[in-house]
């Protein structure tokens, strides 16, 4: 019954993540939005760096119902982002599309800096509060008080919920189920009892316990492994040029960049790129707004720029690791994916598979579980929007019976439906970037006006 419902969602998701669906949607408006607001992400990339670490700091002043720092709303949507796609998404990545889906992950990656940037700008612009005075915004806010669509709000809330902090949720607890498995030899419904437990503890105590636990681990967790994957690049340093060289060539010939080891086309490339892409970065699919959309800052296009810094540690930095280690230490054969070929590959490149499986599960455990975490306050912003306040809390028993569920779950069968309600997530909102996009432009350029005439001036001064 799992094989014949893997294969229909994996039917489906063909054509939803084909060359025809969306594929160029995503890339397509991440290409409009870099246009329309002229390179935002390279002109004012700098700037963007500045305002993130201004404000970055393991301490911030306690989340309320004013909403969290700008760093603690970047945290919690880094949370979200580097997840298990950054490492058990990109490894399954490359297997199924070969080296060059990384290269299709850049590409997407770099159009997907705009985007984000106009959902965190619009989360701003249009962000409100809930029946008990809390700061709260996201997609379906911007949807229907901007579009004035109120049935595709709720489409997309409803979209949320399930992909989220259910189907998504469950990919968490079931890679961290796994790789402690493999490591550890534990029991898969234990993780996943474990998991629950600690998820609870933080889902009760609210937005302040939520900002708090992102703005401590996210910093942390990157750090180590950033610094874990370069020693064992450095240690293949001789593989890295290749490395290169194989995810170019395999962005166009999957075949000759394996040896013919993945029979992968350029569409599957594409398609696996893209689409694990947005897994591990989610611009344009929605989530990400509803943390940038609470972060109390003196101008929209502030959090925008934060938001732009967010994915390009996501993607850029922390993504880029795993796909790397992986190359680096030759382990990719096509048969091996998921966590497995990572731990596989962190073993090959430590020289120990006891090191190197427990240094992938430890930092997946962290990575999850702060995903974990983001997508249910995420999540959990919809719930409100649709039901209000009070439904939150049976939410969270629902969120904490998924987390246990998903642990024991095939893993083909659960990335494969993530894929499928991220989808269906990414519609709605993009339907609302595009309708509300000259209210970016226009926020964009009343930042840049006073300033670059301040600047002018000073130098008109000296």
């Amino acid at each position: 019954m799992d094989d014949k419902l893997t294969s229909f969602v994996q039917l489906v998701n063909s054509y939803l993540w084909g060359i025809c669906g969306l594929i160029p949607l995503l890339v397509g408006v991440g290409i409009y939005f870099t246009l329309r607001l002229r390179f935002v992400q390279i002109r004012k990339f700098i700037t963007a760096v500045k305002f993130t670490l201004s404000g970055a700091s393991f301490h911030g002043k306690r989340a309320g119902k004013s909403g969290m720092s700008s760093f603690q709303s970047l945290a919690t949507a880094v949370a979200a982002q580097v997840g298990t796609g950054n490492i058990a998404g990109a490894a399954t990545a490359v297997t199924m599309g070969g080296p060059g889906a990384i290269f299709w992950m850049w590409i997407a990656a770099f159009f997907g800096m705009a985007t984000i940037f106009t959902e965190a700008v619009l989360a701003q612009l249009f962000k409100s509060k809930d029946h008990a005075g809390n700061i709260t915004g996201g997609p379906s806010y911007y949807i229907t008080n901007g579009l004035h669509c109120k049935p595709l709000a709720i489409f997309f809330s409803c979209a949320v919920i399930i992909a989220l902090g259910l189907i998504g949720n469950m990919v968490q607890s079931n890679s961290i189920a796994s790789a402690f498995t493999q490591a550890f030899d534990v029991p898969p419904i234990v993780t996943g009892i474990v998991i629950a437990a600690i998820a609870a503890f933080v889902f009760i105590g609210g937005v302040g316990r939520i900002a708090s636990t992102t703005e401590k681990i996210v910093p942390i967790m990157a750090l180590v492994y950033i610094v874990g994957s370069l020693i064992v690049i450095f240690i293949n340093l001789d593989q890295f040029i290749p490395a290169i060289k194989s995810i170019f060539v395999g962005a166009f010939n999957p075949s000759a960049a394996t040896g013919g080891v993945i029979g992968a086309t350029v569409k599957e490339a594409m398609r696996y790129g893209v689409a694990r892409g947005l897994f591990s970065n989610e611009a344009g699919m929605g989530s990400t707004p509803h943390a940038h959309a609470v972060a109390r800052v003196d101008h929209p296009v502030e959090q925008g720029l934060v938001a732009i810094c967010g994915l390009f540690l996501d993607t850029f930095i922390v993504l880029n690791m795993t796909a790397f280690v992986i190359f680096t230490t030759g382990v990719l054969d096509g048969k091996t994916t998921g966590i497995e070929l990572a731990q596989k590959a962190f073993s090959t490149g430590f020289g120990s598979t006891v090191v190197g499986g427990s240094f992938v599960a430890v930092c997946l455990f962290f990575f999850a579980f702060s995903t974990i975490v983001g997508w249910y306050f995420f999540a959990a912003q919809n719930v409100k929007f649709l039901f209000g306040t009070k439904s939150v809390k049976f939410y969270v028993c629902i969120v904490l019976l998924f987390l246990v569920l998903g642990s024991v779950l095939k893993v083909n069968l659960v990335w494969e439906l993530a894929d499928l309600f991220n989808g269906l997530m990414v519609i709605p909102n993009l339907i609302a970037l595009l309708g509300l996009g000259a209210l970016v432009s226009k926020a964009l350029k009343d930042f840049e006006g006073p300033r670059e005439l301040a600047d002018s001036n000073e130098k008109t001064e000296e």
